[in-house]
């Protein structure tokens, strides 16, 4: 007990140590562990194949071994602060404390060193002070444009002091001083630098991901990006206003209103859609949005995610909340940034003092700035039914600004058939509900009244939520003024009583014969609810003759088996799962179950589901449903035994009449039961 209790005490302390570290000193633990077995201070590294690009390791990517969706790499290298001894195992060696300009060279920033010396920094880096430098690789002044580049190093090299100086902080910070959001006066005239620190381990700088992290010096600390960073002087809406590409953007956002919300402090991340992107918008559908204010705000909320999200911030998808109360599914392909997928933004990182801006090549729409049609026709799975609906002459109901919910079956559901008969059309009517209902706020019970004057009934089951005999098969969609559910099949409104179903099916005219003999016609006719399994004529058929009159002959009997086809709930087949059990008005409880897409009631299938009454619901059974047999598994046969005392001691009469509806059950030959199923 004192060693659990002492194990116990050290996962705890472990778990608050690891809590208290920054998320990039977290996931630099995490290499350390993953590289102990190469020796000493030896951290796991993954590299991008094809690239040069290099992450220190975090949980999920070691097991995924992707980032941005490409393979890795992994490879081991000193931890930060250490190096390698020949002949010895790991990086057992601290680096040499050396000042920031010698540091330069021994982080790997010859180019940010040769630099430094050509613009008269050396002496300044070399002195005494406590400084931060974020230092750019080599391969990050290797990619910046030849023109900026010359632009540096000309005029008398000031310009390059500047860039430098712009590099600099006068204060040492280590990765835990750089705070998510926190920024920082530079040494260029004290305008910031801004950082991002990120929950995956990823620290910025201005965007410029920190590639080596905490390289210590005697007069402060290096820190390498992976990219040369410039002076932020603008907020967002200023950018914006400066970019000819961006215009259409810029019109629409003082239209919302929203110039004064991308002009104050915040931290924002917009995906600017480019003039391009908006032409790519039917012009109907764009003048629709353009001239309704809430449409245009959630619109342009739409692109605007409520934190800063650098390009280098992102190494997996991740699903980020805009403005507009939904979520972007943000994530990336190799080099290329994604949106819900799609490769679509075309520049990264344009940074403003108060946010980010990506470009991206495609306007993004909600479904709450959508019209019902336009819904529709963004939901590949229900192409059908709009092209019905339309057909129908419904669409002025689609595509105004009436509050309805439209209950769109999937294709699935005309089982190849899309002809626009009478009775389809009058049925699609009874698909669109007066007024606006979101799934949630559906309860079982609950009436809702459709523009062809019907009621539709709500059913919660476990396992799903159904409006008559379709369930609804997807989220909804919520639009401008009208909600869309996906349902899984045509909308059957009730057709009179449960009787009454029957007598109008000519299947069930046998059914519906014996009903009447065994005196259940009143019964069918009251409130219910109930759900019945109605064998069809060619059940009642497969019995031997002999055993059908002798069961037809005797009331009593009769009405035994038929009280065992009805239970004593309302049930469509969308309510149906494994192990499902149904309490008949006689008898033990029916179990129900479904398999490849059929429902089974004591084994025996439905060949016809959910024909809707207003006091229940009608399933067409090909065979007599039987009693299943005991259990073989000795707990179930144990509890079996258990009802079998239980019925002995309820009287020997209750005993005789099992025994004697078990004698008709059974009386149908084992040939005739295998050829029915």
């Amino acid at each position: 007990m004192e060693r659990l209790t002492l194990l116990a005490l050290t996962v705890t302390l472990i778990s608050a140590v690891f809590a208290a570290k920054s998320p990039y000193q977290a996931v630099l633990q995490h290499s350390r562990i993953r590289g102990r077995l190469q020796g000493p201070n030896v951290c796991a590294m993954q590299k991008i194949q094809g690239t040069d690009k290099k992450y220190f390791t975090n949980c999920k990517q070691w097991y995924h071994r992707k980032i941005c969706g490409k393979p890795t790499t992994i490879a081991y290298e000193c931890c930060p602060g250490y190096e390698k001894v020949v002949g010895e195992k790991g990086c057992p060696a601290a680096l040499p404390l050396l000042n920031i300009y010698n540091t330069l060279g021994v982080v790997g920033a010859t180019t940010t060193k040769m630099y430094s010396e050509r613009a008269k920094l050396q002496e300044e880096i070399e002195g005494p002070g406590s400084f931060t430098f974020f230092a750019p690789s080599n391969e990050a002044w290797a990619a910046l444009p030849t023109e900026i580049l010359d632009a540096l190093v000309s005029n008398v090299n000031i310009e390059l002091l500047n860039a430098l100086h712009y590099h600099m902080v006068n204060k040492r910070l280590t990765s835990d001083d750089l705070k998510h959001g926190s920024s920082f006066p530079s040494m260029y005239q004290d305008f910031d630098v801004h950082i991002h620190h990120y929950s995956n381990g990823i620290v910025t700088v201005n965007c410029a991901r920190l590639v080596k992290t905490d390289q210590h010096a005697t007069n402060g600390i290096v820190h390498v990006v992976d990219r040369v960073i410039t002076a932020i002087t603008n907020n967002v809406n200023a950018f914006l206003e400066t970019e000819d590409e961006l215009q259409s953007l810029q019109t629409a956002i003082a239209a919302a209103g929203l110039t004064s919300m991308l002009e104050n402090e915040g931290s924002y991340t917009i995906f600017a859609p480019t003039n391009e992107a908006f032409k790519k918008i039917p012009q109907e559908m764009l003048d629709r949005i353009l001239g309704d204010p809430v449409a245009l705000k959630d619109l342009l909320n739409y692109h605007i995610v409520k934190n800063l999200h650098c390009a280098e911030s992102i190494v997996a998808g991740v699903p980020l909340e805009t403005l507009q109360g939904t979520v972007l599914e943000v994530g990336c392909d190799g080099n290329d940034m994604t949106l819900n997928g799609k490769a679509i933004v075309t520049e990264k990182d344009k940074l403003g003092t108060n946010g980010v801006v990506h470009y991206i090549s495609e306007l993004l729409v909600p479904d709450s700035a959508k019209t019902l049609k336009e819904l529709a026709e963004g939901t590949p799975q229900v192409s059908t039914s709009i092209k019905l609906f339309m057909d129908a002459g419904l669409g002025a109901h689609l595509t105004g600004s009436e509050t309805v919910t439209l209950i769109a079956p999937q294709n699935d559901a005309f089982k190849g058939s899309a002809t626009l008969t009478p009775s389809l059309r009058k049925a699609l009517r009874n698909h669109i509900l007066k007024n606006k209902f979101s799934s949630k706020s559906l309860y079982h019970g609950q009436e809702l009244e459709t523009l062809g004057g019907n009621k539709l009934r709500v059913f919660v089951y476990r396992n799903n939520l159904c409006i008559e005999n379709a369930c609804i098969a997807a989220h909804d969609k919520d639009g401008r003024y009208g909600t869309m559910f996906t349902v899984d099949k045509i909308l059957a409104p009730p057709m009179g009583t449960v009787m009454d179903v029957l007598k109008a099916d000519s299947r069930f005219s046998i059914l519906v014969d014996n009903v009447q003999k065994a005196g259940l016609t009143e019964l069918l006719n009251k409130e219910g609810p109930y759900t019945i399994f109605a064998p069809t004529n060619d059940a009642f058929r497969a019995m031997p003759p002999a055993d059908l009159n002798k069961l037809t002959r005797d009331p009593r009997e009769l009405t035994k088996v038929l009280k065992y086809h009805i239970g004593e709930q309302f049930l469509v087949s969308g309510g149906v799962t494994s192990h499902t059990r149904v309490k008949p008005l006689l008898g033990e409880k029916l179990e129900l179950g479904v398999r490849n897409s059929t429902m089974y009631v004591n084994r025996v299938p439905v060949v016809d589901g959910d024909m809707m009454a207003t006091n229940g619901v009608v399933h067409a059974v090909g065979s007599i449903i039987k009693p299943l047999p005991p259990k073989t598994v000795s707990d179930q046969a144990d509890s079996s035994s258990t009802r079998r005392t239980s019925a002995v001691k309820a009287g020997p009469q209750l005993m005789k009449n099992e025994d004697l509806f078990q004698k008709v059950l059974n009386s149908r030959s084992s040939r005739t039961m295998t050829r029915v199923q």
